[in-house]
């Protein structure tokens, strides 16, 4: 019996903005220095798979480094397919 089984991620990342030029503050300014580090954390991630799969090394992927890329880890490496929009 074959099944296939499917998992979605939806995450909004808007907020991502400079602070100086935004001019927030208090709760808005620490989501948005969250927003900004799972961004970085995202990028990072992104670039340790792609050079993993260029050189056929082992390379740390640092998927714990944020909350984002731990909650995207079995979506971003693996046997899976992904869609970023």
């Amino acid at each position: 019996k074959d099944s296939t089984i499917a998992k979605m991620h939806f995450v909004d990342l808007a907020g991502s903005e400079r602070v100086k030029r935004a001019g927030t503050t208090g709760e808005r300014l620490r989501e948005g220095i969250q927003i900004n580090k799972g961004l970085l954390v995202l990028g990072q991630v992104i670039s340790a798979l792609g050079s993993e799969a260029e050189t056929k090394q082992k390379q740390h992927v640092p998927y714990r480094d944020s909350k984002l890329t731990r909650l995207l880890q079995d979506s971003l490496g693996g046997n899976s397919q992904t869609v970023m929009i």
